[in-house]
């Protein structure tokens, strides 16, 4: 006993000592956010360094742990798009800024449409003539494709060019899910809305093949365009060095003109001193993106209109982590800007795959009358399918990547039914008494009845009708034209297009610019919302977080894999509008 409570005792002390330690750095950090002190540190003539080693999402959290994280270079930190954005228009006409370095391109955490998006913000940083070089050891398919914009692109002699097209993988769980004696029954409405397959087959069916083909085909051939149009190579001379594995070094990227010399670091760093003014035989001034961003204030930061940027990012969840898409959360933000008379317009950013059905209904019936109230235009991110397309089709304008995924309007449900696992695998029985004959409906110990299977049916292809209708009024389509491209089936950005699911090509920037132009507004500051948490909160939270993001990370694929799996066992039967996958396309 007395062992325990010494060792208890210990550890409170080494605890407390340990979260003051924490809290002084986190204080610390954060007043050095908010100082003047960072616009110091930025001398003339630097260079701003732009790293594509770390997640990037559409809004980083104002978590000081994270932001420590960031300033200390953990790798595992993200970037927000909103801050490079705004890093990379600030720079444009900063002075004190000479170019841009793209460094660490060997992985993108992020997806192509949000890549699609700084690459076209680094290209009209060009048009000032200050210089973009690129720089690093590897080139993964995706950053190669943002590097591609450089005047210079360097690799290290040893280094490699990984272009290799685009691939989609599906995992299926049907064969693990027959040896359990585990049945996904399954309810859907459209044939191409094909979520629930990795739990009906063991490969994909000739539709989901066919929709796959489509938009991959489409967001390479718009990246492999964009390619070969900056670095002057034909594409189909392009595609057939891909194709015949003929970028197997770095020679090979450099006889194709798809690099513009091979370096070692200290050489471009040389360079680098020349180009931004600087002695030879010097170091240039490099300044990271997570410096900068905070001195690249936003436009008009005291001007009294505002126009708000609402994001929405991740799964669209009834109820749950608020790192998701809450429906009634999301639905009360939006409540709150339409009432809020100093808001002239709003711009809602949409990176989803979807979700609950009643939680994306709750969200479009707050667009709708927020459309109604002020401008409303929508910004698609990497991707923005079934209930992400749900509360987007509403706007009054809808941009999209060439290379964003979206579409898949479709509904589908799943019921799990273990009996076969219970009784002949486990040995477990379970009996019921229920005072009506459909009590336990849904029940996984027991396979739905014809009837109970009609009842679901009914309700998605009741949702299916609403989805339908929602998007043939919101978009101006006939309503037979909007079953013909739904059906659950994906698009990508261009087809998304043609088919007048989206209106324009552009970003977070360009949406902002129509909205503005819609409003007629001159003098106004952006209001991003949801509002993000205080730093006490940020960090009580952050320890639960801590245990999760640990589990993750000993665990790797595996968790990501379970993931999609265990999402499906939390719906049992309810109505969804999502994404017919979780695809890893690289």
């Amino acid at each position: 006993m007395l062992a325990a409570t010494l060792g208890t005792l210990l550890a409170g002390v080494i605890i407390s000592t340990f979260a003051a330690i924490v809290i002084g750095a986190i204080v610390s950090v954060a007043s050095l956010s908010f100082s003047t002190s960072s616009i110091k540190a930025v001398k003339d003539n630097s260079v701003l360094t732009l790293p594509l080693n770390r997640p990037i999402v559409d809004r980083v959290g104002n978590n000081p742990i994270d932001l420590l994280r960031s300033l200390l270079g953990d790798e595992e930190s993200a970037l927000g798009l909103n801050d490079i954005l705004r890093s990379i228009e600030h720079a444009k006409n900063d002075s004190r800024i000479a170019g841009i370095l793209l460094t660490d391109m060997g992985g993108a955490g992020t997806g192509i449409a949000t890549l699609t998006e700084i690459r076209n913000a680094l290209l009209d940083f060009r048009l000032t003539g200050k210089f973009i070089v690129s720089y690093s050891d590897y080139y993964g398919q995706k950053p190669y494709y943002l590097a591609s914009v450089a005047d210079k692109v360097y690799m290290n002699p040893e280094g490699l060019l990984d272009l290799h097209g685009l691939g989609a993988s599906i995992m299926f769980y049907k064969g693990a899910l027959d040896k359990l004696g585990v049945e996904a029954q399954v309810i859907r409405h459209g044939k191409f809305k094909s979520a629930v397959e990795p739990y009906m087959y063991d490969k994909m069916s000739a539709e989901n093949r066919e929709q796959i083909l489509a938009y991959a085909g489409a967001i390479w051939s718009s990246m492999i365009g964009d390619i070969a149009e900056q670095r002057q190579v034909e594409v189909d001379k392009l595609n057939k060095a891909i194709n015949t594995l003929q970028l197997n070094d770095a020679k090979a990227a450099l006889s194709l003109d798809l690099i513009d010399g091979l370096r070692q670091r200290g050489e471009v760093l040389s360079e680098l001193a020349v180009l931004s003014s600087q002695p030879e035989n010097g170091n240039p001034n490099l300044i990271s993106i997570d410096t900068y961003s905070r001195v690249a204030t936003p436009r008009s930061a005291t001007a009294k209109q505002q126009l708000a940027i609402v994001y929405a990012e991740g799964e669209i969840l009834d109820g749950g982590k608020e790192e998701d898409i809450v429906g009634k959360a999301l639905a009360a933000e939006l409540r709150a800007v339409r009432r809020d008379t100093s808001v002239k317009a709003v711009v809602l950013r949409v990176n989803s795959p979807g979700g609950s059905a009643m939680a994306s209904e709750l969200i479009w019936h707050e667009m709708k009358l927020l459309k109604e109230a002020k401008p409303l235009v929508v910004s698609m991110g990497d991707v923005a399918a079934s209930g992400g397309y749900y509360i987007a089709c509403p706007a009054s304008c809808i941009f999209a990547s060439p290379t964003t995924i979206t579409g898949s309007i479709g509904v589908f449900g799943v019921v799990f039914n273990a009996k076969k696992l219970l009784n002949s695998k486990l040995g477990l029985t379970v009996d019921v008494a229920s005072t009506n004959e459909h009590a336990d409906m849904g029940s996984p110990y027991r396979p739905l009845s014809k009837p109970e299977y009609n009842f679901i049916l009914h309700h998605v292809e009741k949702i299916y009708a609403t989805f339908t209708q929602h998007v043939a009024d919101g978009r101006g389509i006939p309503l037979r034209e909007v079953d013909r491209i739904g059906e659950g089936r994906v698009w990508s950005g261009v087809d998304a297009k043609r088919l007048k699911l989206v209106d324009e090509f552009g970003g977070l920037n360009s949406a902002i610019e129509k909205a503005v132009l819609l409003a007629n507004l001159e003098n106004y500051r952006i209001l991003e919302l949801p509002k993000q948490k205080d730093t006490f909160t940020f960090f009580l939270e952050s320890f639960g977080q801590a245990a999760a993001k640990l589990t993750k990370k000993s665990t790797g694929n595996i968790m990501e894999d379970y993931e999609p799996l265990a999402n499906l066992l939390r719906m049992n039967g309810k109505a969804q509008a999502r994404l017919p996958y979780d695809v890893s396309m690289e």
